[in-house]
């Protein structure tokens, strides 16, 4: 299998740079034995009575921070995982490189930011004061790469599920697929009889990080945290002994529920770390059903909604969604896949 086989023509003009001008409102693709357009709001009619609905109540921090060096040079920071105390690892931009020991002021106040040392392609860095205190009020929400605009107040409403949990911030990008529910949507889908449950995996930028190498399957994936509480776990478990469905709400969600299943041969309550690659041949053992986003050529989440819903059903989709004008990317429209088990 090569990186080659999972390229695609995508216009520019596609790519969604804003968000749908109300939550809720987003195109549907379904691929179930065939294509149909929907719109979001029919979701909930694929669902039956005793399907589990699992959503990443993960919550987004303000993660991209201005400063200046003493010499009045502009860095950006950009967080990617907030340590225990007043740490954190950090990409950096800057005309001159920083170097061990440098400190740098936040732009528009008198904090400071120390460079303790590089791991990696990232920077250890300390904090004057708490972190989250300081990015809720100097930072600004980390758009994606390939949304070339610096985030305006609808960002920190629209890139943000209705469901994120403040004690979860931790993410530096959004579980793009939940950002399409409103409360009123899911409240209809909890009245059908659908039990909706909660895991956690912290996203980091890692996942806008290209595959380099023709070869994926030598590509090493960046690596996240998950959750996964007992309550939620038996939850599942319970489903996955009845006939009913567990439909995950975005990639994360299915990384996080099979990188348990994969560690354990079981689904449990756990808290670590998963580096967990999908692509084709993986044997999927808890998720039925995914609710996703359109995802870029050759990427990562490419690789692995084709592993879950058929290459060539994917492909085919694709193109049809290209075709329809869908929008694709993080504030893009959805697309529904059932698992493909050849």
């Amino acid at each position: 299998m090569k990186l080659q086989d999972y390229d695609f023509s995508l216009p520019k003009e596609l790519i969604a740079s804003e968000p749908s001008k109300t939550r809720g409102s987003s195109r549907l693709l379904l691929l179930n034995n065939g294509l149909e357009d929907k719109m979001i709001n029919d979701f909930k009619e694929y669902l039956n009575p005793g399907d589990l609905l699992v959503l990443n109540d993960t919550k987004v921090l303000k993660a991209r921070l201005s400063a200046r060096k003493s010499s009045g040079g502009l860095v950006e920071v950009l967080i990617e995982r907030l340590l225990d105390g007043k740490y954190a690892l950090a990409q950096t931009r800057s005309n001159r490189k920083l170097q061990k020991g440098d400190s740098i002021t936040i732009e528009n106040s008198s904090i400071g930011i120390k460079i303790l040392e590089k791991i990696g392609p990232l920077f250890k860095i300390e904090f004057d004061e708490e972190p989250k205190k300081i990015l809720d009020v100097h930072g600004k929400v980390p758009l994606p790469p390939y949304i070339k605009r610096v985030a305006d107040k609808n960002d920190e409403e629209r890139y943000q599920t209705v469901y994120a949990n403040k004690a979860n911030e931790n993410s530096v990008a959004a579980p793009t697929a939940g950002l399409h529910f409103t409360k009123t949507q899911l409240q209809e889908i909890e009245k059908k009889g659908v039990e909706v449950v909660y895991i956690t995996l912290d996203i980091g930028l890692g996942t806008f990080e290209p595959i380099r190498i023709d070869n994926f399957e030598h590509h090493v994936m960046h690596s996240e945290t998950i959750t996964i509480n007992e309550e939620t776990a038996n939850k599942i478990n319970k489903v996955l002994c009845s006939d009913s469905k567990i439909i995950a709400v975005g990639t994360t969600v299915l990384r996080c529920l099979e990188s348990v299943y994969t560690k354990f041969s079981k689904l449990k309550a756990h808290k670590g770390e998963t580096d967990l690659f999908i692509y084709p041949g993986y044997k999927f053992g808890i998720v039925d059903t995914l609710l996703t986003n359109f995802h870029l050529p050759k990427s990562s989440l490419f690789l692995l909604v084709c592993a879950f819903g058929g290459t060539e059903n994917l492909k085919s989709a694709y193109g049809h969604a290209v075709e329809q004008k869908y929008n694709f990317f993080s504030y893009g429209d959805a697309m529904l896949i059932n698992r493909f088990d050849e």
